[in-house]
């Protein structure tokens, strides 16, 4: 492998660009770099439970027909670009869990609508990464293995549901990683690892065949290490081109630091209060307003509890101990529902969207806090924050429901350190508005300049188990 590639400066932490340039000019093969991801994962997947199946047979494959792809001007928009699969999507011929037990032997027949678009893309899949059950957890923790843990400190959550495909990018395991969204569960743990996470507007990225959870606010979206490798994907994912334009003019954006007055620990507040300077020298017109979050638990709550009921109810019957405590939890509180109660969250969402899609008529986009404190310990769900008591299921991660509810697209970008973890800055437009975020989102990050040098220092490959090829 050149020295330029080598493990002190991986390829798996280039920009997707550089790599694909890369990849033209023959100064790196796709298969040095399927190599080389292996090679990592060999050394710090028991570290951080990431995955759970590798994928390695598919992904040599995968690599050797991108280098000739290469060789003869055939290759794809994504080719020998190594990307992860969270657990919750199906791939052929491979294990697909969903998080849970009940999945534990359950072999896909066939790739699910994202799968099969990035396998046409010419991208190498390395494996499928780990989630909460059925994406049920804003922690990735499940009774198949160990929780999946925090690139930047793995005695520390790395978030949830999409933890380990944070884990995947953060550590340096592959390129990009294919998450899923329906409360936060791309933004949460891209916060909490110091990552891009992009969860698109509601229905912009379809999954055909895809297992169902979360219905009515699920969407797929990426996890990258930059906006631009996140806007790749997304090309692919939504089978359409997003491109990078400047905003042109001064935003008129709303920022809120504590949305519902919900507490904020105090590390994050003086690091959102921080961005917010920043940002205020960018040329938008920053203006702290209250945004109109009050009521999604209406709405979420009885939405995400029928959808549960509906797909796996059958589960309260059979051997309870196959199931977390979160899950069966749901199941069980599901059972109080009244058709009534659906109805009126149905209506109550249509009002909920239509709110927002006007108050984003007033404000280009809103800035909020992604999560409200600093990734914490395994299991050890904070109880209090900032003096405050605070629910044990909500109290770390209020921020990000609301906007699955509202249908909007949402962003986390990584926006400082607070005790050597990194806190994410929540960036939101309105519904279809996803190339203007992706474009705002990268003149944030242009202007944060987030230093993820300790992530590539911490995951440097041992020098015995670097990948030299001849």
């Amino acid at each position: 492998m050149p020295d330029s590639a080598r493990a002190d400066d991986s390829p798996l932490y280039w920009p997707i660009a550089k790599l694909i340039a890369a990849y033209r000019d023959r100064s790196l093969s796709p298969v040095e770099v399927y190599k080389q991801a292996e090679a990592r994962a060999d050394a710090f997947n028991s570290e951080m439970n990431v995955y759970v199946t590798r994928m390695s047979d598919l992904a040599k494959t995968q690599a050797e027909a991108a280098e000739r792809a290469y060789r003869n001007h055939t290759a794809g928009p994504l080719a020998g670009v190594p990307v992860s699969i969270k657990d919750a999507f199906e791939v052929k011929g491979y294990l697909t869990t969903y998080g849970s037990l009940k999945y534990r032997d359950h072999i896909s027949t066939q790739d699910t609508g994202t799968a099969k678009r990035i396998r046409a893309s010419g991208a190498v899949m390395t494996g499928k990464t780990n989630t909460a059950e059925f994406g049920q957890s804003a922690t990735t923790d499940n009774l198949l293995g160990p929780d999946t843990t925090n690139a930047w400190d793995t005695t520390r959550t790395s978030g949830g549901s999409s933890g380990g495909a944070a884990s995947s990018v953060a550590a340096g395991l592959v390129s990009v990683g294919l998450g899923s969204d329906g409360g936060g569960s791309i933004r949460i743990p891209a916060a909490f690892s110091g990552v891009f996470g992009f969860k698109p507007s509601y229905g912009l990225v379809k999954d055909e065949g895809g297992g169902s959870a979360m219905d009515d606010f699920v969407c797929p979206g990426p996890l990258a290490h930059s906006v631009d490798d996140a806007r790749r994907l997304l090309n692919i994912l939504a089978e359409r081109s997003f491109t990078r334009k400047a905003s042109g003019r001064g935003l008129k954006i709303a920022v809120c630091a504590a949305p519902e007055d919900r507490p904020v620990d105090a590390g994050v507040q003086a690091m959102f209060a921080q961005t917010m300077k920043r940002l205020g020298q960018t040329g938008h017109q920053l203006i702290e307003a209250d945004i109109p979050v009050a009521g999604w638990k209406d709405v979420f709550g009885p939405l995400v509890l029928y959808d549960e009921l509906r797909e796996r109810g059958q589960y309260l019957d059979q051997d309870l101990a196959e199931l977390t405590d979160y899950e069966r939890v749901t199941l069980e509180a599901a059972k109080s529902l009244s058709d009534q109660d659906v109805a009126g969250a149905k209506k109550l969402l249509l009002a909920y969207r239509a709110r927002f899609d006007a108050y984003l008529s007033d404000f280009d986009a809103i800035l909020t806090p992604t999560n409200s404190v600093p990734a914490f310990p395994i299991r050890q769900r904070p109880l209090e924050i900032d003096g405050r008591k605070v629910s044990e299921l909500w109290g770390a991660f209020p921020f990000t429901s609301p906007f699955n509810v509202a249908g909007t697209p949402a962003a986390s970008l990584p926006c400082g350190l607070v005790e050597d973890l990194p806190v994410g800055l929540q960036v939101v437009m309105k519904q279809g508005q996803d190339e203007a975020l992706l474009n705002l989102c990268e003149e944030i990050e242009d202007a944060i300049g987030f230093d993820n040098t300790p992530l590539k220092n911490r995951w440097r490959l041992p020098a015995a188990a670097d990948v030299v090829v001849s």
